[in-house]
């Protein structure tokens, strides 16, 4: 650790090299412990930002404290005690109260916790804590339940340590670190990087544009800032470098694709894409054309394509694709579209060459070609493709016969090879690794990449959007296919479970629609994650119906657990009429497409989230036909009711993806990214929307002027060192 010496300002990836164990007061055990909370090196305890910061000159006193209202105070343990209380804890445990008296010489306050024994131990007589809850007034006295602790620690000098700002870092009681303890090794490695100084890779230019400070100032100001704005203005450029880090990842990552992979320029507005365009029963919405605008566009480019095609449920991504891979089927190429499972390629097969039905290859003189028009050739291949159709496919595709085929990612395994694959559809957020990448690498004709059209239905917010997939080009498909009809979406706020199905008002108009020649869908309760118990729950749901609410109707079964050739006969069934409601677990997410189907009923709808509701919901509506979905759950808790709100008064799948981030917070969304240490510790998605965008820009015009980032050496290696070792073995070819 850096302490008298001078050199150069310390970088991160030098503090990362640098152990805990190097500054004083860390020892063995509390190394260990620190060790337990994800912090082993002085960049990690450095980025251990605190959760909150407690204003001294604002601090809520205890006198002044009012009943429901929420606040932070500082105070000191008088005395604990614990008794059980009678009937039993949760998962069997016994029932624990503990008290504590606190004081913070303006009053006291009692603080309750049911349930959590360890309690009395943590906080002995003389802790210093501080503590966020809600007043209560419990027989006559000032009292908080079950409120946020942290503990301060014990300092005498604690005021002339922290001025008059106490930050409280995210801590673990479990492991015996205390918020003052983790603030004092914060302290040691600032007091030693003190001479060198912190090093700042942003241009100074970049700095005096967005009016932010230097890093050293910001490392400084978030740990132990003198004032609030003090704190603010370095979370403003702390916040700033973690999105930059991560736009300058996938601009870099963008910048290597298109520099150093050659790929198809492809001939677009040929005769097949308007033959089956003149083919389709419906006229192409403005969104679609905008779409296949832009698509076209990239295809005519000699680079190879990376763009994410984003769309709602229901919005014709489908024919949006289908004319990617005819242009392609056009220039002599083939297409390829993924899937991530067989059910939802076999689906997807069956919509396409619906959608193809009657539609020729060009040839004649309409084509400037020799041959007479042929059949367009569509093939399936899943491993329940018997072995010698498979052989008899795999050479179509050897030989270019085969011009479009289906399939999951089983499609650039080893073994399979294309005479020239030009166009490739990824389903549903399956996003290519390393090996992917270089597996395509050797299917186009030549060594040429093929285009690559990522293709998904769950909206994600704009900000959102350049975070995950920051590396490709967006389209976003917005309004609904000519024909298709709004769906009526009702919350029936009962609870499933504490009254018999049949008490539901909905089968009512299940039968309704059953008669009038339509078809429904029933979806199960998610109760674990255990195929086994849901189908069960299936299994139990179904019988419950066919005997009772639906007595009469043709029910059939669906889920995880039944074998693939049943589950193909029960959806044939359906999509023939044969099936009046289907009774499934969430396996009909996706890619189930029966358009005559015209009512779902979810069942226990407050244990699913936003995205895998309105994904539900996209399965009726799919027809000219009025659709409804009935939503049946009590809404547990405050974010279960918005939630059900929010489908209840929005079909539009990007408010809704909005909803569900201020929900579920933008952690849920980044895990779309791969796992490194690219994770937003300051940072949100939510709040910082401007930021992300200022980032973007200028992670284009650092790459832009200085590809490579040659000129920004510890730039460069400070982007390297937050990626995980797919992105950097990516970003190093």
């Amino acid at each position: 650790m850096p302490g008298g010496d001078t050199g150069p300002p310390i970088t991160l990836p030098e503090f990362a090299e640098m152990g805990v164990e190097r500054l004083r007061g860390v020892g063995e055990k509390k190394a260990e412990a620190l060790g337990a909370v994800g912090i082993t090196t002085v960049l990690d305890l450095l980025t251990h930002y605190p959760r909150r910061w407690i204003d001294r000159t604002r601090e809520a006193r205890i006198r002044d404290l009012r009943v429901d209202e929420e606040a932070l105070v500082l105070a000191t343990v008088a005395h604990v005690a614990s008794r059980r209380t009678s009937g039993r804890g949760g998962r069997g445990r016994s029932n624990v109260l503990v008290t504590a008296d606190v004081t913070d010489g303006s009053g006291h306050l009692r603080v309750t916790f049911f349930g959590q024994a360890w309690r009395e131990r943590q906080l002995a007589p003389g802790t210093d804590l501080a503590l966020f809850g809600k007043l209560e007034v419990f027989a006559g006295r000032k009292q908080m339940t079950n409120p946020v602790v942290d503990l301060v620690g014990r300092d005498s000098d604690a005021s002339a340590a922290t001025g008059r700002v106490v930050p409280i870092y995210p801590q673990s009681g479990k492991v015996g670190l205390s918020t003052r303890e983790l603030g004092s090794f914060v302290a040691e490695a600032l007091r030693r990087s003190e001479q060198r100084g912190i090093a700042d890779p942003v241009p100074g230019a970049v700095l005096d544009e967005l009016d932010l400070i230097t890093r050293d100032a910001a490392i400084r100001g978030i740990h132990d800032p003198g004032t609030t704005a003090e704190q603010a203005v370095a979370r403003d450029r702390l916040v700033f470098d973690e999105l930059l880090r991560i736009q300058l990842a996938l601009v870099l990552r963008k910048q290597v694709l298109e520099r150093t992979s050659p790929g198809i320029a492809h001939t677009t507005g040929g005769p097949l894409v308007a033959r089956f365009h003149e083919a389709l029963p419906f006229a192409l919405t403005d969104g679609q054309r905008q779409a296949v605008a832009e698509i076209e566009a990239d295809l005519a480019d000699p680079h190879p394509m990376h763009r994410l095609l984003q769309g709602d449920v229901g919005s014709g991504k489908t024919v949006v694709a289908l004319t990617a891979m005819l242009t392609a089927v056009e220039g002599g190429h083939q297409g390829a579209l993924m899937a991530p499972t067989e059910v939802l390629a076999e689906q997807h097969a069956v919509s396409i060459r619906r959608l193809l039905d009657g539609v020729t290859v060009p040839g004649g003189a309409e084509a400037g070609q020799l041959f007479e028009d042929r059949p367009l050739r569509v093939e399936l291949l899943t491993s329940r493709t018997p072995p010698t159709e498979r052989k008899r496919l795999l050479a179509g595709l050897t030989d270019g016969a085969v011009d479009l085929v289906v399939g999951t990612h089983a499609l650039i395994s080893d073994g399979i090879g294309y005479r020239s694959l030009g166009v490739v559809v990824v389903d549903e957020q399956h996003r290519f690794g390393v090996e992917q990448r270089a597996a395509l690498r050797d299917r186009g004709r030549g060594g040429a990449v093929p285009d690559v059209l990522v293709m998904t239905a769950t909206p994600i917010p704009r900000t959102a959007a350049m975070t995950v997939y920051g590396d490709l080009d967006v389209t976003v498909l917005a309004g609904l296919p000519a024909g298709r009809r709004p769906i009526t979406t009702v919350w029936e706020r009962k609870r499933v479970g504490e009254l018999p199905l049949a008490e539901l008002g909905v089968w009512e108009h299940v039968r309704a629609q059953v008669e009038a020649g339509h078809q429904a869908y029933v979806v199960c309760p998610l109760i674990e994650e255990s195929d086994k118990l849901e189908a069960a729950s299936a299994q139990a749901t179904h019988d419950e119906l066919a005997s009772g609410a639906l007595h009469g109707l043709r029910l059939g079964l669906l889920h995880g657990r039944v074998r693939s050739a049943e589950k193909e006969a029960t959806m044939d069934s359906f999509r023939r009429g044969q099936v009046d409601v289907l009774v499934a677990t969430t396996v009909i997410e996706v890619g189930v497409d029966v358009a005559n189907a015209t009512v779902m009923v979810i069942l226990d709808a407050d244990r699913f989230g936003i995205a895998q509701l309105h994904q539900l919901r996209g399965r009726v509506g799919r027809g000219s036909a009025d659709s409804w979905c009935y939503l049946v759950g009590a809404g547990a808790s405050a974010d279960g009711e918005r939630r059900l709100l929010a489908l209840e008064e929005s079909a539009d799948g990007f408010f809704l993806a909005e909803v569900d981030l201020e929900v579920r917070g933008e952690g849920t969304i980044l895990q779309s990214r791969q796992k490194g240490r690219t994770d937003l510790k300051l940072a949100s998605l939510l709040r910082d929307r401007p930021v992300v965008e200022r980032a973007r820009r200028v992670a284009f015009d650092l790459v832009a002027e200085d590809p490579g980032l040659a000129a920004h050496p510890d730039l460069l290696a400070e982007v390297e060192l937050f990626l995980d070792d797919d992105e950097r073995e990516f970003l190093s070819k």
